[in-house]
């Protein structure tokens, strides 16, 4: 290559024998001519690379080959136009908040073509100094790696950095359920509270949160004896419903506002399941909904009809705030040990496991998606099964 024409590659040896490469990529997103420079000590090198850019000019990537997007851009282009359609609005408050807080702070004046994976290893260990939990951190670290994923197959970059580092470690928790007789005396303790049934319902059925406190009476089937989860209670965070938050309100006070506490379908496939309930729950329920049929007569026009098995004093969702300072209220009460909300379902899963009921059929009461999830929150059940199988194996050879 000699002399060029305008908008042509060219090359050219220097006076000290260094071969230059210039390569016309089109227009940035300025509208600025963007001419990429390239050297080397030999001909056929430079001739590479040049070749290179062409390619990539020519594939549509010209302008983004060189002074692309920085971290924080694309992150917020990936938040704003992929993330948005592809997760919970629950999971998408969780993104904007990481990237907002921590990555963009952390790596978003990097141009996106340049991050390295030195420059994701030197953030985790500061925000590990900083005191972040390794769960946090891993948070952070899948972000990332989704939203670099999305880079890499639009081509703004060659590689997705985030494969290339380790990913941050977390320390494995095991799972410390309340014992048979701690769950008899909770449930005992709840007799004659507001809601009772609904320790009953956390502790035979392992529902989250979110699911019993989303129950509504149209899901249970008394016939039947079953109870079918197709929803569940969810905070969201308030935020604008008007174009451009154009209403002068804040969020709170927009007209059109969204978020707040709704109702929102379970996550997965299998999360939309249909769980046989026990006799005595079934009899438990049915009490609890001639309470509050009580308790709606008394409140006349006040109560507000959401159909929802648990509801508060005029009919309205329990905040999950409220729901976790009643959980607490009947530990205390009941003389039991602190424990988590959240253990009212471990503890669930273990007293099915140690039924002998197996463990595909408890996969599908809590509603994992699938079996190894189950098997190894519940390994401490392991040991029991072991011991109860040789018990029965001397029963079997041995009496």
């Amino acid at each position: 290559m000699g002399k060029a024409a305008a908008g042509e590659s060219s090359i050219h040896q220097d006076a000290h024998g260094r071969w230059h490469g210039y390569v016309s990529m089109g227009f940035d997103e300025n509208g600025k001519r963007d001419r990429r420079h390239v050297s080397g000590a030999k001909r056929a090198d430079v001739v590479k690379k040049v070749r290179a850019l062409e390619d990539r000019r020519d594939a549509g990537l010209g302008a983004l080959a060189g002074r692309g997007p920085t971290v924080a851009e694309w992150l917020d282009t990936w938040l704003t136009t992929v993330a948005i359609r592809r997760v919970r609005p629950k999971t998408y408050e969780s993104y904007e908040a990481y990237i907002r807080v921590h990555l963009k702070p952390a790596l978003g004046r990097h141009r996106l073509n340049q991050l390295q994976p030195e420059h994701l290893e030197a953030y985790y260990l500061s925000a590990e100094r900083k005191g972040l939990a390794p769960s946090t951190i891993l948070h952070h670290h899948r972000v990332l790696s989704r939203a670099l994923k999305i880079a890499v197959q639009r081509g703004r970059v060659s590689r997705n950095v985030a494969t290339l580092v380790d990913a941050p470690s977390v320390p494995k928790t095991e799972v410390v359920p309340l014992s048979q007789d701690e769950a008899k005396r909770l449930m005992f303790a709840a007799v004659g509270r507001p809601n009772a049934a609904r320790w009953s319902v956390a502790l035979a059925l392992g529902l989250r949160q979110g699911e019993a406190l989303g129950l509504a009476w149209s899901d249970i089937d008394f016939e039947q004896g079953s109870l079918t989860v197709r929803q569940a209670l969810q905070r969201q965070r308030i935020r604008h419903g008007c174009p451009g938050e154009s209403c002068g309100f804040t969020a709170k006070k927009c007209p059109q506002r969204q978020g707040g506490m709704v109702m929102t379908e379970p996550k997965s496939r299998a999360g939309r399941r249909v769980i046989a309930l026990p006799a005595p729950l079934i009899a438990t329920l049915k009490a609890h909904r001639v309470q509050q049929h009580a308790e709606r007569l008394q409140m006349g026009e006040v109560w507000q009809d959401n159909d929802l098995v648990f509801a508060n004093e005029i009919g309205d969702p329990i905040q999950p705030r409220k729901d976790w300072a009643n959980w607490k209220e009947l530990l205390r009460d009941a003389k039991v040990r602190d424990a988590r909300l959240h253990d009212a379902r471990h503890t669930a899963a273990t007293l099915l496991l140690q039924q002998g009921v197996d463990a595909r059929v408890v996969m599908e009461i809590l509603g994992h998606s699938q079996i190894g999830l189950t098997q190894n929150t519940y390994q401490h059940v392991v040991p029991v099964l072991a011991r109860d199988a040789a018990d029965r194996m001397a029963q079997a050879l041995w009496e």
